[in-house]
C-alpha cells in the first residue's frame, strides 16, 4: 500500500533542494556558454594555433567522463599550493563552486560544437545579402548571423540543457546537496529506494518538461518566416483596402 505521507514528506524536501539544482544549473550553464562563444570564435578565426587549441580542449573534456573531470577538480586540483594561491581558490574551496566549473567546462566543449554547426549553417546569401545592404561587424552578428544561427542550433542547445540538468545529480557526489544528493541522504536512512527515487524523477521529469516547452516556443517564434501566410479571407474588405 501506497504511504502517502512518506512520499509528501520526501517530495517536501526534495523540493527544498530544487533551488541548489536550479542554481548549479543555470550558474554552469552561463559560464559554460561564455567559455563556448570563446571557443567557437577561436574554431572560427581560421588561425591554425586558436584553431588546434580549440580542438584539443573540444577532444579532452567530451572524451573523458564528466565524473571523472568532477573528482579532479574537487578532489586533485585543491593538493596543489598555486591552485590554492591563486583567486581561483575563492571558487574551488566550495564543492558547489568545483561542482559548477566542472559542469561548465564539459558543456562548454559541447556547446562551442553546436554553436560552431549554427553558424555556419547560416547560409551565405543571407550574409553577403546583409554586406550589400551596408551590415558588417558587430550589426551583421547581432541582425543577420546571432538570430539565424540560434534558430539552428537551438534544437540540440535545449538538448544540451536537458542533459546539464540530468548532470547535476553528479554533484551530491562531492557534497552538494541538490535532489539527487538529498535523495541519497534520505535513502541512506529510510532505505526505500522506490519511493525517493520516484519522487525525485517526477521533479525531474518537470523541469525538464518546462526546458522543452520553453525551447519549443522560443523555435516557433524564430520560425516565423517559415511558416505559410494564411490567406485573406474577408469577402467584404473596407473601403481603405479596396483603395
Amino acid at each position: 500500500m501506497i504511504d502517502v505521507a512518506f512520499l509528501v514528506d520526501t517530495m517536501a524536501q526534495l523540493l527544498a533542494a530544487l533551488p541548489t539544482t536550479i542554481a548549479l544549473m543555470v550558474s554552469s550553464v552561463a559560464l559554460g556558454g561564455v567559455l563556448a562563444a570563446g571557443l567557437t570564435t577561436m574554431r572560427l578565426s581560421g588561425r591554425p594555433i586558436y584553431v588546434g587549441m580549440a580542438r584539443a580542449y573540444v577532444f579532452v573534456f567530451r572524451g573523458s567522463p564528466l565524473l571523472i573531470q568532477l573528482f579532479l577538480i574537487y578532489y586533485g586540483l585543491a593538493q596543489f599550493d598555486a591552485v590554492r594561491a591563486s583567486p581561483f581558490w575563492l571558487l574551488m574551496r566550495y564543492p558547489f563552486g568545483c561542482a559548477t566549473l566542472a559542469l561548465a567546462l564539459c558543456t562548454a566543449a559541447y556547446t562551442s560544437e553546436i554553436f560552431r554547426g549554427g553558424v555556419q549553417a547560416v547560409p551565405r546569401r543571407e550574409v553577403e545579402a546583409a554586406r550589400a545592404c551596408g551590415m558588417s561587424g558587430w550589426l551583421l552578428l547581432r541582425r543577420i548571423v546571432a538570430p539565424l544561427a540560434l534558430r539552428q542550433a537551438l534544437p540540440a542547445y535545449s538538448n544540451e540543457l536537458i542533459l546539464m540538468v540530468k548532470s547535476t545529480t553528479l554533484a551530491g557526489l562531492v557534497t552538494v546537496w541538490e535532489v539527487t544528493g538529498v535523495a541519497q541522504r534520505i535513502i541512506a536512512s529510510t532505505y526505500r529506494t522506490g519511493e525517493v527515487f520516484l519522487c525525485a524523477a517526477t521533479i525531474y521529469l518537470a523541469l525538464n518538461f518546462l526546458i522543452a516547452r520553453g525551447a519549443a516556443s522560443l523555435e516557433y517564434r524564430l520560425s516565423a518566416h517559415r511558416r505559410p501566410m494564411l490567406p485573406n479571407l474577408n469577402p467584404n474588405p473596407s473601403p481603405r483596402h479596396a483603395e
